[in-house]
């Protein structure tokens, strides 16, 4: 028997649901100090002069750090978060910058100090429009393997894109564009750092945990194994977690400084600046057409705001796997550029590059097909791609059709209403969209460790940010050594750990299933291997081909078999291990590998107020093995809430003035229930074997991509007004 593709309730459930399961801020280690950030309130300059003698002389103040009185930190190495080192100049960069840190015997006495600094600037203005900035400069190279930001694809006698489309029969041409977007999770962002022994542990969240080691090690200018990083519970990331920011190296250096632990929780008003977002974004979608709907060319240009090269930055390339792999067309053209602007760091935010474009080349789409008169899917289904646009690579596994099929069927998509029926004050229309998401696999370790108590250990350095990898740790251990559930410890959120796969890219369950596997097999081998050798033994003296092993047993034949709990404790072996390595290999340069899903959605726009509501949505995706149903269920739901959120709710404009206008809870609007009908959700769960062994690819963010633009579609069918600038609002409706 096996728990894979069953409904498996979460193992850390228990901690969670009755408060034992510790998170970073719930840390309280003896003679604890805490400390609070101090941040810039101008956009750009450069500080004058600062006044700390009120905050040094508040009760309880312990160290008031600035530029004038830093701490000495270097910057983060690069692509592991900004490019400069904090508190280490005068320079303001944006507004929200950290230029301060109060430590204090308590923190009420650390915030009420912090409050009391005063800080003369030398204002500049900051630039902060991206229609001012645009069009960009080309985007830096992603890296190794990934596609460039700027690249064409034409037919033999095609010389460019333009020509392209002046050819096809049918042409149509949509701007959209969003604003900021932020990932606010619902722990705060909290460091508990201690030093014993010369040596650092940094109780925080953290989506790669020994990423972040060697990171902060490098920022507070130590050799990588004096740092070790635990997160055993991360109350959610969606890539804000990724980097380490300045308050994970700040709280360390200050605890190194005053020797005594310091816990450092940011504000919610300051995690809006200090942890990167999802930055503001226009495209460009041409597509050109027959009269029949066959694509004869795509053009998606971006522009994305970004901060200046002296802030650093992750940064966005919305077209390449959405516009960039998605239909069939002889002619594409993708063009992402950059925009530096004076603003807060950007970092990668749940569906990253592919909800912001997958929302331009669905929504240009469903505008071509409006234009063709012609039903969407059956639209998308005459473009449908057997090989990744501009590579010519057949891909791994695809069953998009099937989703289309299973979505039409489940949602009733040939029986829906005319667009713009009237229920009451209502008009009710109804929209659809395809999702797909980029299937990376990384490389990981696993440790597979059987105990004398009739137990095993699942161990590697990966981090469960709320999306059940704790329990997949446990279900993939119980189906490879064929042991129950509750026999399996499993263990994660610590450095010390071998290596994981980072808890990004939807990449964290297909990268860590199959190399529990392999661990689990050469635990199975090292445990055959002590029972034939081990004198005190019932099988020594035969050969290890002579005993097998299976569900939790070492068998022989003639009656000779035994749990290898007792075989362990008549050895007297504590326990027996072993670690295998896993990641991509020749198939990564031979196949294309992305997850697949389709969307459709009924939206109720009101006739008086403009009011948008969602009411049925049906989304069916393409993921592979499903290792957890219970927990897939609920990742697809939670992304289809994630684009609810984008498509109707979620902006922070930038100021003139660098300050981001939204920065607050109060402010910035995520969905709650009531926004929520009840979302219908399926899954094919079919194998892909070509991407592992296992079968399984993620799920976590595809379910996002594509949402944002079944509903606006949705709109405009019921309402006639094509809304392209994010998020769709009533007052942008009572025209």
């Amino acid at each position: 028997m096996t728990s894979v593709g069953t409904d498996v309730d979460r193992v850390d459930g228990p901690e969670k649901t009755t408060g034992r399961a510790r998170y970073s801020a719930d840390r309280v280690l003896p003679d604890m100090a805490y400390a609070h950030v101090v941040l810039s309130t101008i956009g750009k300059g450069r500080i004058r002069a600062m006044n700390t003698d009120a905050a040094a002389g508040a009760p309880g103040v312990l160290r008031v750090y600035t530029p004038f009185q830093p701490l000495k930190l270097y910057p983060p190495p690069p692509g592991y978060g900004e490019t400069y080192a904090v508190l280490q100049d005068r320079d303001i960069r944006f507004r929200g910058q950290v230029i301060g840190l109060v430590v204090a015997r308590t923190f009420e006495q650390a915030r009420e100090a912090a409050a009391l600094v005063t800080t003369e600037y030398d204002a500049q203005q900051p630039s902060t429009s991206l229609a001012a900035g645009s069009p960009g400069v080309t985007a830096p190279d992603q890296g190794q393997g990934a596609p460039p930001a700027k690249f064409a694809v034409l037919a033999p006698g095609v010389t460019s894109i333009d020509q392209a489309l002046a050819a096809s029969e049918v042409t149509v041409q949509g701007t959209y564009t969003q604003g900021s977007q932020h990932h606010v999770a619902m722990e705060p962002h909290a460091t508990v750092a201690v030093w014993q022994d010369g040596h650092l542990t940094a109780y925080c969240g953290a989506q790669m945990p020994q990423v972040h080691a060697v990171s902060l090690a490098a920022q507070l200018g130590v050799e990588a194994d004096r740092v070790r990083v635990l997160s055993p519970y991360v109350g959610g990331a969606f890539g804000s977690r990724v980097a380490t920011w300045p308050d994970i190296a700040l709280a360390s250096a200050a605890a190194l400084d005053l020797d005594r632990p310091v816990k450092l929780v940011l504000a919610r008003e300051q995690v809006f600046t200090m942890v990167g977002h999802r930055p503001a974004v226009s495209q460009t979608v041409r597509l050109g057409a027959s009269a029949d709907g066959v694509l004869n060319a795509v053009s998606h240009k971006s522009d994305v705001a970004m901060p200046m090269p002296t802030v650093g930055s992750w940064v966005m390339v919305p077209a390449q796997d959405t516009s960039g792999a998605l239909y069939k067309t002889p002619n594409l053209a993708i063009d992402q550029r950059v925009v530096p602007l004076d603003m807060p760091p950007t970092w990668a935010m749940r569906g990253p590059n592919e909800a912001p474009g997958g929302f331009a080349i669905e929504t240009a789409m469903d505008e071509l097909a409006v234009s063709l008169r012609m039903d969407p899917l059956r639209l998308r289904l005459r473009n449908y791609a057997t090989t990744a646009a501009g590579t010519g690579r057949p891909w791994s596994s695809k069953h998009l059709r099937e989703c289309y099929e299973t979505g039409a069927e489940r949602f009733g998509w040939s029986s829906r209403p005319r667009s713009g029926t009237v229920d009451g004050q209502w008009l009710v229309g109804t929209g659809m969209a395809t999702a797909i998401y980029p299937a990376a696999r990384f490389p990981a370790a696993v440790r597979v460790r059987f105990r004398d108590d009739g137990t095993a250990v699942v161990a590697s350095a990966t981090a469960d940010i709320g999306t059940g990898a704790v329990t997949l740790l446990s279900i993939c251990g119980s189906d490879a050594l064929g042991i129950p559930l509750s026999r399996v410890e499993p263990r994660l959120g610590d450095s010390a750990l071998p290596p994981g796969a980072p808890a990004v890219g939807s990449a964290g369950a297909g990268s860590t299933a199959p190399v529990i596997r392999s661990a689990a097999q050469a635990a199975i081998t090292a445990l055959i291997d002590l029972a034939v050798t081990h004198p005190d033994s019932p099988f020594y003296g035969m050969t290890a081909d002579q005993v097998r092993y299976h569900d939790g047993y070492l068998d022989a034949g003639a009656g000779r078999s035994m749990g290898f709990a007792r075989l362990l404790k008549l050895t007297g072996t504590a326990g027996v291990e072993a670690t295998a390595n896993g990641g991509p290999g020749p198939e990564a340069g031979q196949y294309a590998f992305h997850s697949f899903g389709a969307h459709f959605c009924e939206v109720r726009g009101n006739r008086f107020t403009g009011e948008p509501r969602v009411s049925r949505f049906t989304t069916v995706v393409d993921i592979g093995t499903v290792v957890n149903a219970q927990a897939t269920r609920s990742q697809i739901v939670g992304s289809v809430i994630f684009g609810i959120g984008h498509a109707l709710l979620e902006v922070d404009p930038l100021e003139d003035s660098g300050r981001l206008a939204a920065g607050n809870l109060g402010d910035y609007l995520v969905p709650v229930n009531a926004d929520i009908p009840d979302i219908d959700v399926h899954w094919l769960d079919i194998p892909d074997t070509v991407y592992s062994p296992f079968g399984a690819r993620g799920v976590g963010e595809l379910a996002t991509v594509g949402s944002a633009a079944a509903i606006g579609n949705a709109i405009h069918d019921a309402t006639g007004i094509r809304v392209r600038d994010l998020p769709i609002t009533l007052d942008k409706l009572l025209g």
